[in-house]
């Protein structure tokens, strides 16, 4: 079956905004691309749990004059033809947002704003629009590197799979930040963090789909740290830390992470490398084993997704310009490259709609 694609930008180019294009489930195939709709450097996309509305931050930081991104709201007119209409576009409360997700019942969308250290959350209303924040939240502190954590940095927003925890990766604070999210779509009261290793630069989040486990990719420092995880409590404790690059590489730094829908495999992207980590989960203790590194054929892999099926994997190279289909040996999780690849400008996000 062919499933569609949407594929978010920066538009400081010859980007124009989001993208789509239809993927073969069976092939690994990718048509030529169109462009879905305008936008301002869309970098990253949400769908909303009806699939009937898109979500995208727009990475910048002035906002109608206010020092701030947005967050614009779409709905899916034409799922097979990945037709957008825009709802309409409101603030982010911080610069520079760089991440987004959606709370379960859909009634919010949490935005991750990497410059100004906050954590904005915005109404979604019946018909898919935004409506007022609901919470914006400041993070404070810092950590070591004085050039990149000068400050708090929030880089990304996951929810675990019981919908009751929020998780925030601050990279300006090496924490991994948890909040309650409320009926309401709010979030409640800073209910701890959890450290990394100072100078890891905490940049996103990954759960086993078994809620037994998390892992969470560090940018600064290439590396991946593995967590039990105690679905009641939200409690994440340290069981591993892992090199995602080889050893003696000390350029570049990471960028994605996803645990495959099966619970065997997790992938991590470098940039600089230019590479997807590839590792085997222990069902038991949850630690990773390498099991290869693997060159995505471009330059600077920003995000990536796997299919719903859990049969193929399409990376975003920022840099060159380009998507690239790889093909998943389901016993051992290592890739291979396929024939499926086009040229887009600066992708940065990967997004299937699940139809």
């Amino acid at each position: 079956m062919k499933r569609t694609v949407f594929i978010g930008t920066y538009t400081d180019g010859d980007g124009e905004g989001i993208y789509t294009c239809r993927f073969d489930s069976e092939t690994g195939a990718l048509d030529s691309y169109r462009l879905a709709a305008e936008s301002e450097s869309p970098t990253f996309l949400a769908l909303h749990p009806n699939k009937k509305f898109l979500y995208a931050v727009n990475e910048t930081k002035d906002f109608q004059g206010e020092e701030s991104g947005s967050v614009t709201a779409f709905e899916i007119t034409d799922v097979e033809g990945g037709v957008l209409k825009k709802l309409n576009t409101v603030s982010t409360h911080g610069g520079w947002p760089c991440h987004l997700a959606i709370s379960p019942v859909g009634n919010s969308v949490i935005t991750a704003n990497y410059h100004g250290g906050t954590v904005g959350v915005l109404e979604i209303k019946s018909d898919g629009s935004l409506g007022e924040p609901l919470n914006v939240i400041r993070h404070k502190g810092s950590s070591v590197d004085k050039d990149r954590q000068e400050g708090p940095h929030p880089h990304a927003i996951s929810i675990e799979p019981a919908g009751k925890h929020v998780f925030v990766a601050d990279l300006g604070l090496d924490q991994i930040v948890r909040y309650e999210l409320d009926e309401s779509g709010r979030l409640g009261e800073r209910k701890g963090a959890t450290e990394v290793a100072p100078g890891s630069g905490p940049r996103h989040i990954a759960f086993h789909p078994g809620a037994r486990f998390a892992y969470v990719i560090n940018e600064m420092l290439r590396t991946i740290t593995a967590f039990t995880y105690a679905a009641e409590s939200g409690t994440l404790k340290e069981i591993q830390t892992i090199s995602t690059v080889p050893e003696g590489w000390s350029g570049g730094s990471t960028a994605e992470i996803f645990v495959h829908p099966g619970g065997k495999f997790l992938y991590g992207s470098n940039r600089g490398h230019d590479s997807i980590a590839v590792y085997g989960i222990d069902p038991q203790s949850g630690k990773l084993t390498l099991v290869e590194i693997k060159t995505t054929g471009g330059k600077s892999p920003r995000n990536f997704s796997l299919d719903p099926d859990g049969k193929f994997l399409i990376a975003a190279n920022q840099a060159s310009g380009d998507l690239q289909v790889f093909s998943l040996d389901l016993k051992t999780g290592a890739l291979t490259p396929g024939t499926g690849r086009i040229e887009i400008p600066a992708p940065v996000c990967v997004l299937f709609h699940i139809e």
